[in-house]
């Protein structure tokens, strides 16, 4: 079971930053890759990017490298994602979700295994 917990208020302002953390219960944390995705609205989900089991390897999609970082604490069972710099393209649902594959380019929705529930961000311009 993944719960996704956010830090700090989910309405920022453009430009602004907030991070999103999402907590593991129940499952062997550090057996999954982890990975974020978002839906904005009126549109199909899309994946933001994903961390390896150990945490030494990312990959992020191209709408948000360099903005958007992801980090893990095994330890903690708690995945990160740092999001700078928000647009309000960046306005949308967004969801932690673990995978027992890792492609170097991304992970599409179909290879999650499971899902935490999505907690809104809102960018105002």
């Amino acid at each position: 079971r993944f719960s996704c917990r956010r830090l700090g208020g989910g309405l920022v302002q453009s430009g602004g930053s907030l991070i999103l953390s999402c907590v593991a219960s129940g499952r062997a944390f550090s057996d999954y890759a982890m990975a974020w995705f978002r839906q904005p609205p009126g549109k199909e989900r899309e994946f933001v990017g994903a961390i390896k089991w150990s945490g030494g390897v990312t990959s992020a999609a191209e709408f948000v490298r360099g903005r958007f970082f992801i980090s893990r604490d095994n330890a903690k069972n708690t995945v990160y994602l740092q999001m700078n710099h928000l647009k309000p393209e960046d306005t949308a649902v967004y969801y932690c979700a673990a995978s027992v594959i890792w492609r170097e380019y991304g992970l599409p929705p179909s290879d999650m295994a499971y899902w935490g529930e999505g907690t809104q961000v809102t960018v105002s311009s």
